[in-house]
């Protein structure tokens, strides 16, 4: 009977992770190549994180949301971000009825399951932070009224790293709030010969949903089981206090290159995305290499580098390499 009880988290976790191999080979029509990019999209739906996804334009970030979008079959609404943007294009307004001298809520586009914050870097501060509320708390404040946001609710926002005329850097409290930062490459030759056969033909491929808003609940309630062993949570504390007082791990020598540290969150959301990487692959426990495989996603954007780092040309992406090779695994 104990041996029954024990197995039985692992034969859910199972389960769950053939839903995540249908959403794959679903996505897969519609996108060659970008594997990784996806599985951190799955790991945020199913940890109720946002993502923010940066790589030059022609590379498939908006293709690739907006099919999750359809395969996942929830509500999708995409916001093209631009200079004259405002806060009350994203959250909505109150709208004044002149028959009765009342006003009454008009919704935006952040009432959706799945939001596509479309280079998001080319709207001013005022707009980026309509987000703030929506991305932590789950709602939005329209007038005297908070309203709650649907039921799963995802920031999928995207920014072009090479253009920097005409943009804004994003607040560091928002992009604090990105569960991960992925780069998006520019694919291999291999993939790149296939996204041409496939895409230079009249037909276009028709994204289905294989799974529904339900799923995605029973995905959250497995997470739960997935076990995360007290040395993988040391480890993760290692990582993030190295970011802060490397001196304190034998890496004095990045003491000059980093002028914050990660914060708290960047804790959690380590512990949270191990615990989803192991479900994807199938495990019910989290191991080391769960951590090390998913902390440049969740730090790149939490660890800044000083004035020092940027003139030697030594990134958060090198600092953190540094530190998950150093650093002892247990």
């Amino acid at each position: 009977m104990e041996s029954e009880t024990s197995n039985k988290p692992a034969k859910t976790v199972e389960q769950q992770a053939e839903i995540f191999e249908r959403l794959r080979q679903e996505v897969a029509k519609a996108v060659v190549g970008q594997e990784k990019v996806f599985d951190r999209m799955l790991m945020a739906l199913v940890c109720e994180g946002h993502v923010l996804l940066e790589g030059v334009p022609g590379i498939a970030k908006t293709t690739l949301v907006r099919s999750l979008a359809k395969a996942v079959g929830v509500d999708f609404h995409r916001i093209s971000f631009t200079p004259d943007l405002l806060p009350a294009d994203v959250v909505g307004t109150m709208i004044y009825n002149p028959k009765d001298g009342t006003f009454s809520p008009k919704k935006g586009p952040v009432f959706t399951n799945i939001l596509l914050a479309d280079e998001i870097n080319r709207a001013p501060a005022k707009v980026q932070s309509a987000l703030l509320e929506a991305m932590q708390e789950r709602q939005v404040t329209v007038g005297d009224n908070t309203y709650k946001l649907p039921s799963p609710f995802m920031v999928l926002a995207t920014q072009n790293p090479i253009e920097q005329e005409g943009t804004y850097p994003l607040p560091e409290a928002q992009v604090d709030r990105f569960m991960f930062k992925c780069i998006m490459n520019l694919p291999p030759r291999d993939d790149e010969r296939r996204i041409v056969s496939r895409f230079t033909k009249q037909h276009t491929p028709e994204i289905k949903p294989v799974i529904s808003a339900g799923d995605i609940s029973g995905l959250r309630s497995t997470l739960e089981q997935v076990y995360c062993d007290e040395k993988v949570g040391e480890y993760i504390l290692d990582i993030v206090f190295c970011t802060r007082e490397p001196e304190r791990f034998n890496l004095a020598g990045l003491r000059p290159y980093v002028e914050y540290g990660a914060s708290p969150r960047a804790s959690l959301y380590l512990n949270l995305a191990a615990r989803a990487s192991a479900m994807l692959h199938g495990r019910s426990y989290a191991t080391p290499q769960d951590v090390k495989e998913i902390a440049p996603d969740v730090l790149r954007h939490r660890v800044i580098v000083t004035y020092e780092a940027e003139a030697e040309d030594i990134t958060s992406d090198k600092v953190i390499d540094k530190i998950l090779n150093e650093l002892p695994v247990p």
